[in-house]
């Protein structure tokens, strides 16, 4: 199976974490669209169909880039 870069994982579960916040401090039609796009990359790359599978995925996939060393580049 393929898998996303793990920089680019790390982005994403990143900024789905942020939007999440933002959203749980007031909602706003821009952020709520920012977290549907973001989770929908996310699970495209994890080949998952729910954002809280596919922050799951992604952060196992990154465990297990830092058990190998791979390293992560922001």
């Amino acid at each position: 199976m393929l898998t996303a870069h793990p920089s680019l994982l790390w982005e994403l579960v990143e900024r789905c974490e942020t939007l999440r916040r933002r959203l749980a401090s007031g909602s706003s039609a821009e952020t709520r669209r920012q977290l549907e796009d973001t989770s929908y990359t996310l699970c495209a790359l994890t080949g998952t169909r729910q954002s809280d599978t596919a922050l799951t995925v992604a952060r196992r996939q990154l465990a297990g880039a830092m058990r190998r060393e791979q390293p992560l580049r922001h």
